[in-house]
C-alpha cells in the first residue's frame, strides 16, 4: 500500500454510483446512507475499486443492531466473490448541508476497523442539481478519508482527481435514470427489513 491515505484514488463503477444517488433521490427529505463494496485494485495498489454499493437506511441511520445485521449480510455475500466493504456513503437531510455528521463519522470509523483505507462519500446536492445545466464529469459527491490522527478530512477542495467514475459518461446515464424516475425501484435495507421479499441487492435495477 502507498503511504498516507491522501495518495489513494477511488474509482467507482457507474452502477454503484447511480444506485447511491437514486437512493438519495427516493428519500429527498430524509438522510440516507449506504456502503461501498470493492477491493484494492490487483493491478494498482494505490487504487480502491468500488464495484458495487448497497443502499442501507432512510429511517434510523444510527441504529446499531440494524447496521450490524446489514454489514454481516453484505460481507457474507461479497466475501465469496473476493470483495468487501471499502467505504460508506451518506446524504444529509438538508439540501444545503455539506457537513459530515456524527453518524457518518461513527459508521465510517466502524468500517475502518475492517478496511483502514475506507472512504466516506457525501452527496453534494448542489453539484447534483447543476448536472442538467452543465457538462460535469466529476462525481456529485465529496470524498473524505481519515488522516494520521484518525480524523475525517475532505480530500482536496473538489476531491475530483482522487474520486472518479469508472465510466466517463456516468452522469449522463444518471440524468437519464433521474428523468425516468428510476429511483422508485431502489430497495434499501429498511425496505428489506419491512418486507423480506424485497431484495437489497437490487438485481433488477439496471435491467
Amino acid at each position: 500500500m502507498g503511504g498516507g491515505g491522501g495518495e489513494l484514488r477511488y474509482e467507482i463503477s457507474q452502477n454503484a454510483y447511480i444506485k447511491l444517488v437514486l437512493h438519495a433521490r427516493k428519500h429527498k427529505t430524509a438522510a440516507v446512507n449506504g456502503v461501498l463494496v470493492g477491493r484494492v485494485s490487483p493491478q494498482k495498489n494505490d487504487v480502491v475499486e468500488i464495484t458495487d454499493s448497497i443502499p442501507l437506511f432512510h429511517a434510523h441511520l444510527g441504529l446499531l443492531p440494524n447496521l450490524e445485521i446489514s454489514l454481516i449480510l453484505i460481507e457474507e455475500h461479497y466475501s465469496a466473490q473476493g470483495f468487501g466493504i471499502v467505504g460508506y456513503f451518506h446524504a444529509n437531510e438538508r439540501f444545503d448541508d455539506l457537513e459530515l455528521s456524527g453518524v457518518a463519522k461513527n459508521i465510517g470509523d466502524h468500517i475502518c476497523r475492517y478496511f483502514p483505507q475506507s472512504a466516506v462519500l457525501l452527496l453534494d446536492n448542489k453539484k447534483l442539481e447543476a448536472l442538467p445545466k452543465g457538462k460535469g464529469l466529476s462525481p456529485v459527491m465529496q470524498l473524505y478519508t481519515r488522516d494520521a490522527s484518525k480524523n475525517w478530512k475532505l480530500v482536496g477542495s473538489d476531491g475530483g482527481c482522487q474520486l472518479v467514475t469508472k465510466e466517463p459518461a456516468a452522469n449522463v446515464v444518471l440524468l437519464d435514470y433521474i428523468s425516468s424516475e428510476k429511483w422508485h425501484d431502489v430497495v434499501d435495507f429498511d425496505d428489506h427489513l419491512d418486507d423480506i421479499s424485497k431484495d437489497w441487492l437490487n438485481p433488477e435495477l439496471f435491467k
